[in-house]
């Protein structure tokens, strides 16, 4: 199995150790074609990519295209804000970036006190705290597949990590949508269990990506890779390896217009 892109990787745009043209030089020397700077959304209030910023982050991304050959794509790693699917790319933000992946964080401004209660505090006290809560599970799988139904999003990142979800009727949302399900190899987010549940009764395809944090985590992808060959899992849903490119649904939507 050899990784064509690795789309998920931070820099100090929000909390990467490393800049873009190091993670691009890094990515160059693995053989990879594309890499993704996907750096934490504008609402998280700890790690998030500035809107100020976002010019010179352009131009970092732009430069270490120029400098290593590789293909180096603008993405951005935005956050679930509540269970209507809200997000923290607005269209007006859209012609700035190339990938759009989300996930669920903690250290995020929700902007709803119900969200803030219901959504994040809910999962923190899960995952600290107490057993979760049929509710909450169902609040959660809700988040999911409305952020995947009113956003043009490429791939849901580590999904069900520390929140607790029903895995398969998020893929089932995804697959119809065109959304990717991405295997996190920084991260063990879905059991093998639920990931099975996943290929077993929906077409949802996959994308593995590092999630790395510093340069040398750049297309490390052991993790997913030892999870894989435990479950004999079928390769060929997986759009990122061997050759095979993503068809994101970012790019798409933009091309129209929209």
């Amino acid at each position: 199995m050899i990784l064509t892109g690795d789309y998920h990787t931070h820099t100090p745009y929000s909390h990467g150790k490393n800049t873009v043209g190091e993670n691009a030089a890094w990515a160059k020397s693995l053989g990879l074609k594309q890499i993704g700077i996907a750096d934490h959304g504008f609402a998280h209030t700890a790690f998030g990519l500035r809107r100020k910023d976002v010019g010179a982050y352009r131009k970092e991304c732009a430069l270490a295209q120029e400098e290593y050959g590789v293909e180096v794509l603008v993405g951005i790693e935005a956050n679930i804000l509540g269970t209507d699917g809200r997000t923290d790319l607005l269209k007006e933000d859209f012609e700035n970036f190339d990938i759009y992946l989300c996930g669920k964080h903690v250290c995020v401004a929700y902007g709803k006190t119900g969200d803030f209660f219901g959504y994040g505090c809910g999962n923190f006290l899960a995952d600290k705290l107490i057993k979760p809560s049929k509710k909450l599970i169902k609040r959660n799988t809700e988040a999911y597949i409305n952020t995947i139904k009113n956003n043009p999003v490429d791939a849901i990142t580590h999904l069900g990590y520390k929140c607790p979800v029903h895995a398969a009727e998020v893929a089932k949302c995804a697959a119809d949508y065109g959304t990717y399900i991405e295997l996190n190899s920084k991260k063990q987010h879905l059991t093998d269990e639920e990931l099975m549940d996943i290929v077993q009764k929906t077409d949802a395809r996959f994308i593995i990506n590092s999630d790395a944090h510093e340069r040398e985590r750049v297309g490390e992808i052991k993790l997913v890779a030892e999870q894989l060959a435990r479950l004999n899992f079928p390769m060929e849903r997986i759009d990122n390896i061997d050759g095979r490119y993503p068809n994101f649904r970012f790019a798409q939507y933009k091309e129209r217009g929209i």
